[in-house]
């Protein structure tokens, strides 16, 4: 299988030289994925509302690469706060909770202040 791109249209994935996936044969890496509403281009300023909206983007990314949430593997979470992650592990387990991937999370900072949490997922399609 040829590698291909997936994008989600946003300006940033061509200044930045990214893409929103990668698929490389059974393959779908996930770009870390915050919390923004695309449809409005609004942000909660909530962390548990970002990590439902992060993880409505990501399904909606896994559907266009012909994946699914149960795909994936790996799950890395990125928190500037880390005391505020615990706050995530209730919208966690809806999503994950029977999925149980392989998970890292670490803190750093994000590219804007409203941005509470980034989450990178990778997924084999089976």
């Amino acid at each position: 299988m040829e590698r291909q791109l997936i994008s989600s249209g946003s300006s940033f994935e061509k200044d930045m030289a990214y893409s929103r996936a990668v698929i490389d044969g059974n393959w779908v890496f996930v770009s870390g994925t915050t919390g923004f509403d695309y449809e409005n281009m609004s942000i909660s300023e909530d962390i548990g509302s970002q990590t439902e909206q992060c993880l409505k983007n990501i399904v909606s990314t896994l559907h266009k690469a012909d994946s699914k949430l149960q795909d994936v593997v790996r799950v890395t979470y990125i928190v500037p706060d880390p005391s505020e992650f615990e706050h995530c592990w209730p919208v966690l387990r809806k999503y994950f909770g029977e999925i149980r991937p392989a998970a890292t999370m670490f803190s750093a900072g994000l590219a804007d202040p409203r941005m509470k949490i980034e989450i990178q997922v990778t997924a084999l399609k089976k």
